[in-house]
């Protein structure tokens, strides 16, 4: 069931096969006063018998004004940095816009800002 493109989330971010991790990083955003009550996670369908398919784990980050897209991205930089395993972060806008962050190579967070800023408010809308 797909939804339709006004119920879809500002921004759906994604880990690479690591459920646990997900949960965990959902943990840190709602920790956030921010944040707090704009996210939610989202269990992916789950193939019926003898469909193939990769299951993903999603959480949905919904903000408005007011620096919500700042708080996210320094979170989700911290979170990163204290990562132990390599991971992979996909970030995807509602126009379907993305954002690859690999754990293993995330020095800029300053860069990260710039790339979720620019997803959370689409490019045609100043930051």
């Amino acid at each position: 069931m797909s939804l339709s493109p006004a119920e879809e989330p500002p921004l759906r971010i994604s880990v690479d096969d690591r459920p646990d991790d997900l949960r965990s990083l959902a943990d840190w955003l709602r920790r956030e006063d921010q944040l707090r009550g704009r996210v939610s996670f989202r269990p992916a369908a789950r193939p019926g018998d003898g469909e193939m398919g990769g299951v993903v784990d999603v959480l949905s980050v919904a903000f408005g004004a007011g620096g919500a897209g700042a708080v996210l991205a320094g979170t989700l930089s911290t979170w990163l940095a204290s990562r132990r395993a390599d991971l992979k972060v996909t970030v995807t806008a509602r126009d379907g816009a993305k954002v690859e962050l690999d754990a293993r190579r995330v020095r800029d967070v300053a860069e990260v800002l710039r790339e979720l800023e620019r997803l959370a408010h689409g490019p045609d809308q100043p930051e």
